[in-house]
């Protein structure tokens, strides 16, 4: 594997420029990346918990599920955390095979219990949206995540699930390939709302989200444009105008971002991406900026109407004037376990997921053919 050899960052670039210039030494501008050729996943103790994540209300997930949780149980000694409302489901509940297993099983609930220190590592089954619903689940750090496609390839789910034993025995024993995906992490200040914790100004309410695709800020029902501004650490650089705006992750870029006509960005590469939606210019291209920046996104003090924001799809809600979002790159990314390596695995997505570049040959010309 020569690729593995070489760096994806590129080469160290020097620090003296010409016979008398150089880099001043700053130690706090130092961004330390691992290398993500050489990024693979071990283990400082053996692994015991896994959480398994399933999309609800997919009767073709049950017998997969079913298969997963017994290996892991039964064979795997593992301790198996699942969703409650995931057994909810009568088909799951009702089976009395799999009564036994279930008695096994830990259960949290959303947004009630905090599972981020229990868990060793993660298995998704479904489509990408359960891995960014598992993301959803860990604010802080995350374990490593396996995620299998049951039908058509995702850009998250590399693994087929038809050799799913042997895939998580080698995880177990650790030494596969991984690839960071980074988040951005978002804070939400709503201005109108005061707390009732006896300060005298009263003070703002602040939210926070990690987010692995996408914040959508769009016009919501109103059939007027948005109108948002976007301060890029603390200047203003442009004003939106036009559908909306959406900030996201190179593992985002493949999603919403795409089709508003954003580049496809390998998720190696430190970065923010801007995209706006249908804006009402002919000049407003996508842009991409360092993953170090502070973006602040604000209605428009002659904004006509409020705009609505979304972090991965979920969590919509309204902004109103005074309120900010502030996006920066979070130091907490998603560890994706490859199926190959991050460089293979992305492509073979682009292919399968996108047809990207799928067009017929042109035929060959042959000599005869030259001369005309």
């Amino acid at each position: 594997n020569n690729h593995l050899n070489q760096s994806l960052h590129g080469p160290s670039p020097v620090t003296t420029f010409g016979p008398k210039a150089c880099m001043l030494q700053n130690p706090h501008a130092v961004m330390h990346i691992q290398d993500p050729a050489s990024q693979r996943l071990t283990w400082n103790k053996p692994p015991k918990s896994v959480l398994v994540v399933k999309k609800i209300q997919d009767a073709s997930l049950l017998q997969p599920f079913k298969e997963l949780c017994v290996f892991l149980t039964e064979q795997k000694n593992m301790i198996v955390y699942v969703e409650s409302k995931v057994l909810a489901d009568t088909a799951i509940a009702g089976d009395e095979s799999f009564g036994a297993v279930i008695q096994k099983f830990c259960t949290f609930r959303e947004d009630l219990d905090d599972i981020s220190n229990r868990v060793d590592f993660i298995i998704c089954l479904g489509g990408d949206g359960t891995l960014l619903y598992a993301s959803s689940l860990f604010q802080e750090s995350v374990p490593p995540v396996m995620a299998f496609h049951l039908g058509s390839l995702g850009f998250l789910t590399p693994f087929k699930f038809d050799t799913y034993q042997s895939q998580v025995t080698q995880i177990i024993e650790g030494n596969t390939a991984i690839i960071l995906r980074s988040r951005l992490r978002v804070r939400v200040v709503k201005k109108g709302i005061i707390m009732t914790n006896g300060d005298s100004e009263g003070s703002r309410k602040s939210m926070q989200y990690q987010v692995l695709n996408e914040v959508v800020v769009d016009r919501g029902p109103s059939s007027y444009l948005s109108n948002v501004d976007l301060f890029l650490d603390g200047h203003l650089i442009t004003t939106v105008q036009g559908d909306g705006v959406i900030v996201s992750t190179p593992t985002g870029s493949t999603a919403y971002a795409v089709a508003a006509g954003a580049s496809m960005i390998h998720p190696n590469v430190p970065a923010i991406m801007i995209t706006p939606i249908c804006p009402h210019s002919l000049s407003f291209r996508p842009i991409v900026v360092p993953a170090g920046v502070e973006l602040k996104i604000m209605l428009s003090r002659d904004a006509r109407n409020t705009a609505w924001v979304s972090f991965d799809g979920r969590k919509r809600q309204e902004i109103c004037h005074g309120d900010s979002i502030t996006i920066t790159t979070s130091c907490f990314p998603v560890p994706s376990i490859c199926f190959r390596d991050p460089v293979n695995d992305w492509f073979e997505s682009l292919s399968q997921c996108l047809h990207w570049n799928v067009r017929k040959k042109q035929n060959y010309l042959s000599s005869e053919e030259e001369e005309f």
